[in-house]
């Protein structure tokens, strides 16, 4: 989807060349507008949402840094009621009998996250987020914090300590550096976060000695002990060594205290020296985060509440349709440019047919039957500062030569295709309309390539939306394959020679192919491009099959329709119908099985990463069954694959245990039938202890 790779561009521009083109809240617009297409449409959520993705990638400025813990991102609240419903998920997770939860609540810094290694107490490594699992060594520059003790003060500190949070500039510094910058000549930045991030990523550390950076500690990452039991303690805890918390941080006993620390901190936002665009819930005690764990890229024991939308009125001037990888249409609403919130909107996303015409993906009624039409005067609204939706339409001062959008029925690439609605799990027909050209459809073939170079699956520096457009206009890069042979090939092409290149880049660019002839089995897997395998979905096949032969020849038996084949796919946890269908529909297609041989000649595929635990479930697979009553089944779940266990959702020849508890059905006479242990809970709670 081109929101997608439009995301991935300004993130390289805003993490690794601080010169973003759009403004912060601008590109959060762009971020929640797709979260809001997948909230709506969760069966099309795949890695390249910005919803899926931390950051990113490092920029290559600075030596690149492994995080030993990953720094992942929080999920976001815009309503009372989505504050509710976090603390509900958690009381009926941890299977509490009232909702009775500590919580610390504070402030979310619109700022740079920074993680800083502390080894016997001395800070060794500061490190920025990146993409979550790697980032950039800013050490030299992290010296010249204030913020940042060079020795850790305090007694039991432990051995290894990774100290975590954000790094900001003050709203008053912003505007004295910016008269500077001006002054001189320089950049002006586009706001504080931005001037931090620019300030904070200097080669030479006394320009950002020059500049007031401030530094708030709010969480951890490796730690070889705990020097406290909750989070609140935690803060206190990084004081005592010599960081500065944020002082408006607040211990809360209930939902209402939370919504009502949230109230508070609005009515102060205006009056605070920095930047900050909600407030972050986090479970108190360390147990109970433990217990909750992770999904996918976010927590389960904390929550950003944004700040309430932010509304405004403009004119439709055009309606126009992007082409995802899948083929998918997404009709994007052209502005004419209005203010909201001291953000500029242009774009705004209209969803699919439907949507304009003013039904609900579920059939009911938008905006009291409404359609849109192009001429017409919407009502724009920012939720949470961030996200463009059409929230009406203003009937009132809709001109006599208002447009309706008809829909296309074919799509506008040179074949002409159909365009289809998508059936739904229900077998009824879908609000989402794709073209039926499949790989045929230069749009898709292209999308497709954007896809296989992006930065969750090959990586490939220098190879961005304007090359791959202009390779594959030229016909030198068709398919992925293409891309490993275009060394080879440039005697006769001559890269060099075209405006915008040079020796250099030619050079740099063939350096960067070559560095990712080398690629994560699960890598491999999300950059083929299947429908409905995104990141998440790879990672569970790589980690179900280990290596690529084996998911290599387990996609070729279920194209043929093999049933102990389909049955061991389905076994895997996350893993259902829908994604099975689509690797038969992939590898059923010899056009797709010449794509992926002739890559495959082309590439070494790593295999799956081992589990690491030394416990006697590592590598095991697992099913749970029945209701358990020592803890809830998201509960295992998260237990077993922190020891190294593969959780699956039906048994199999390979499942190894499956653990049943009360009122087992099919899955515990399933076992038996196939001489599969089963444990009870208690014998489970046994072996893994």
């Amino acid at each position: 989807m081109r929101l997608a790779l439009e995301l991935e561009e300004h993130d390289r521009l805003y993490y690794q060349e601080d010169a973003p083109k759009v403004s912060d809240a601008e590109y959060d617009a762009l971020r929640q507008r797709f979260n809001a297409i997948e909230k709506r449409f969760p069966e099309f959520v795949s890695a390249q949402s910005p919803s899926q993705k931390v950051g990113a990638a490092p920029s290559g400025r600075f030596r690149k840094v492994r995080h030993a813990v990953p720094m992942l991102s929080l999920d976001n609240a815009f309503a009372e009621e989505d504050v509710r419903d976090f603390v509900g998920r958690i009381t009926r997770f941890l299977k509490l009998a009232d909702d009775r939860i500590d919580f610390s609540a504070e402030p979310k810094i619109d700022g740079l996250s920074m993680s800083l290694r502390y080894e016997g107490g001395e800070l060794v490594t500061a490190a920025t987020r990146g993409d979550g699992a790697e980032g950039e060594d800013v050490t030299a520059n992290i010296r010249t914090l204030e913020d940042v003790p060079q020795q850790l003060k305090g007694r039991h500190v432990p051995d290894v300590c990774e100290v975590r949070g954000e790094v900001y500039m003050t709203k008053k510094a912003f505007l004295a550096l910016n008269e500077r910058q001006k002054a001189a000549g320089d950049t002006i930045f586009a706001n504080p976060r931005n001037s931090a991030a620019g300030s904070l990523r200097q080669k030479d550390p006394s320009i950002t000695a020059s500049r007031p950076l401030g530094f708030f500690a709010y969480a951890w990452g490796e730690m070889s002990a705990m020097p406290e039991a909750t989070q609140s303690g935690m803060i206190h805890w990084f004081e005592r060594c010599g960081f500065r918390t944020n002082p408006l941080t607040k211990l809360c006993h209930s939902v209402e205290a939370l919504l009502a620390f949230h109230r508070r901190i609005e009515e102060q936002r205006g009056e605070l020296d920095y930047d900050i665009d909600g407030v972050v819930y986090k479970v108190d005690r360390l147990d109970w985060q433990e217990r909750l764990g992770f999904v996918s890229r976010t927590p389960r024991w904390a929550i950003a509440h944004k700040f309430p939308a932010e509304r405004a009125t403009t004119v439709l001037r055009d309606i126009e349709i992007q082409i995802g990888r899948t083929g998918s249409f997404t009709p994007v609403g052209k502005l004419k440019p209005v203010g909201v919130g001291g953000v500029i909107v242009q774009n705004v996303t209209l969803h699919n047919e439907d949507y304009i015409k003013g039904v609900g993906n579920k059939g009911e009624v938008l905006r009291e039957g409404r359609d849109i039409r192009i001429g017409d005067t919407v009502v724009i609204q920012r939720a949470g500062d961030v996200i463009p939706q059409v929230v009406d339409v203003i009937i009132d001062k809709r001109p006599k030569g208002a447009r309706e959008f008809h829909f296309p029925k074919t799509c506008p690439c040179p074949l002409h295709t159909d365009v289809v609605r998508e059936e739904i799990a229900t077998g009824e027909e879908g609000s989402r309309a794709r073209c039926s050209g499949e790989f045929a459809c230069p749009y898709q073939k292209v999308q497709h390539l954007l896809l296989f170079v992006s930065r969750r699956a090959f990586d490939i520096d220098g190879l961005g939306e304007k090359q791959i457009e202009y390779f594959f206009e030229q016909g030198w890069v068709r398919e992925p394959a293409d891309i490993f042979t275009l060394q080879q090939r440039n005697a006769r092409l001559k890269l060099e020679d075209i405006e915008g290149y040079g020796e250099t880049s030619v050079r740099n660019l063939f350096n960067a192919i070559e560095a990712r002839r080398r690629i994560a089995l699960e890598r491999f897997i999300y950059a083929l491009g299947m429908r409905h395998v995104g990141e998440t979905t790879a990672l569970a096949l790589a980690r179900g099959y280990g290596s690529w032969e084996a998911f290599h020849d387990a996609c070729l038996k279920v194209a043929r329709g093999d049933e102990e084949a389909v049955a061991e796919m389905d076994a895997l946890d996350q893993i259902g119908e829908t994604v099975i269908e689509s690797i038969a529909a992939y590898f059923g297609e010899s056009h797709n099985r010449g794509i992926v041989e002739r890559l495959v000649r082309e590439v070494t595929i790593l295999d799956a990463e081992k589990p690491k635990s030394n416990s006697p479930i590592a590598g095991k697979t697992v099913v749970f069954t029945g209701t358990l009553t020592r803890f809830t089944r998201d509960e295992a779940k998260v237990a077993a694959e922190r020891l190294g266990a593969k959780v699956a959702g039906s048994v199999s020849k390979k499942t190894d245990y499956v653990v049943a508890g009360e009122s087992a059905g099919s899955k515990l006479d399933k076992a038996r039938e196939l001489g599969v242990r089963v444990l009870s809970e208690e014998e489970w709670l046994n072996l893994v202890s």
